[in-house]
């Protein structure tokens, strides 16, 4: 890739809230980029997650997939697990203070990470480090003197804290350490490029880029990517909203998922989640507008893609085929959960208990708007009891299927 090319790609998916700070990012990137060509030593690269739950989804993959693209143009890339920073919690998108971790579980959930994200980046060119190695060596008085670089107000006038201001909730005072332990991270690891999501602005950029500079570094690139909504399209994905691609699932569940996005998300779905190139992006999004592409053509490219990209090409046939044969063309799927059955249970505490809903009144919701069906049939009656002779399917939404049978459960 010339130059230009490198700048494209990695500035690709980018949001910065300011035309001004992007431009400026791009700059310090492309100097960067051209003093590492002329120099011969690569980038130093990383991101940081904080292991606050064992699963990582598709929200969570942004950046590691920026990251590949710095491995795949020869730099040096970090895959940092905030062991410390985890034990606060991030702040950034959140309107009250995040649970306190303990260790253990903040280990026990660090332990599943790396092994998911080198799903994506070369494990033989990714260096994982635990910023408990650093952190825990600050001492009071080395927080004070990080803490000096910085005012009350600045971390006040930050939008989330703003909210919860006038709300009313109470704002403590170790979310403020946050942003000091993350700066410190960048320092420690004497970072030239740092990826992260819109909603780590403050942290990156002024937390980070200043201590490095009071510290006799020079400030790091923030490479700052768009958020991810989930499969409705609109909201963040995220866990607790049930609208998340899970990284560890099935190939035929992910197909299906990236299938049930809206049409308007496709464009920052191919922006944020896949290896296009920005070019190739232009000519789907082309194609979008001018009627040369069918929605439904372009969506089944994003699938297969996304597909590829966690579970290898050679299962992406087979999930296209899953998912035509199920949704397409209503087909039943070949292999299905069975549960025996004994009596005539109530269906919705039937469907709560067998984690085909998340609780007896999701499956009331679901089967009021008629999202639930026995033997083919929707049930909207909420009351309704699982009645049935010999076997049925049990159908939840477009893609829960189970079989009940008669007999002793």
């Amino acid at each position: 890739m010339t130059l230009d090319e490198q700048v494209a790609l990695l500035m690709q998916g980018t949001e910065y809230g300011d035309e001004q700070l992007k431009q400026t990012m791009a700059r310090e990137l492309r100097e960067r980029l051209a003093e590492a060509a002329t120099a011969g030593r690569p980038l130093r690269a990383y991101c940081g997650y904080d292991p606050t739950s064992k699963d990582l989804h598709l929200g969570h993959t942004i950046s590691m997939r920026k990251l590949r693209q710095f491995q795949d143009l020869g730099h040096e890339v970090t895959f940092l697990i905030g062991s410390y920073t985890a034990l606060v919690g991030d702040p950034s998108d959140k309107n009250k203070a995040r649970p306190i971790l303990t260790q253990e579980q903040v280990a026990d959930n660090a332990r599943t990470y790396a092994e998911q994200a080198f799903r994506i980046l070369d494990p033989q060119r990714t260096r994982v480090r635990y910023n408990g190695e650093w952190l825990s060596e600050l001492s009071l008085l080395d927080l004070i003197r990080l803490g000096q670089n910085f005012t009350v107000q600045q971390f006040l006038v930050r939008e989330n804290f703003a909210k919860r201001m006038e709300a009313g909730e109470p704002i403590f005072l170790h979310e403020t350490f946050y942003a000091l332990m993350q700066g410190y991270d960048a320092v420690a690891m004497q970072t030239d490029v740092q990826v992260g999501g819109s909603d780590q602005l403050f942290n990156i950029i002024v937390a980070g880029r200043k201590l490095q500079e009071a510290l006799g570094q020079r400030p790091l690139v923030g490479i700052i990517h768009g958020i991810l909504p989930g499969t409705d399209g609109v909201k963040r994905m995220s866990k607790s909203t049930g609208n998340v691609i899970p990284i560890n699932t099935t190939p035929e569940d992910m197909y299906g998922k990236v299938m049930s996005i809206p049409d308007f998300a496709m464009p920052i779905f191919f922006r944020l989640v896949t290896r296009f190139t920005p070019a190739e992006i232009e000519a789907f999004e082309r194609g979008l507008a001018d009627g040369s592409r069918h929605p439904r053509d372009v969506k089944m490219a994003l699938a297969r893609e996304i597909v590829a990209i966690y579970h290898g090409e050679a299962t992406v046939a087979a999930a296209e085929a899953h998912f035509q044969a199920v949704f397409q063309k209503h087909a039943l799927p070949d292999e299905m959960e069975t549960l025996t059955v004994d009596g005539a249970p109530a269906l919705a505490e039937f469907l709560a208990q067998h984690k085909l809903a998340a609780s007896k009144s999701e499956a009331r919701r679901l089967m009021e708007q008629g999202g639930v069906k026995v033997a083919g049939q929707p049930v909207t009656d909420v009351t309704a009891r699982l009645e049935f002779a010999g076997e049925a399917v049990v159908q939840v939404g477009k893609r829960k299927f189970v079989k009940v049978v008669r007999g002793q459960s």
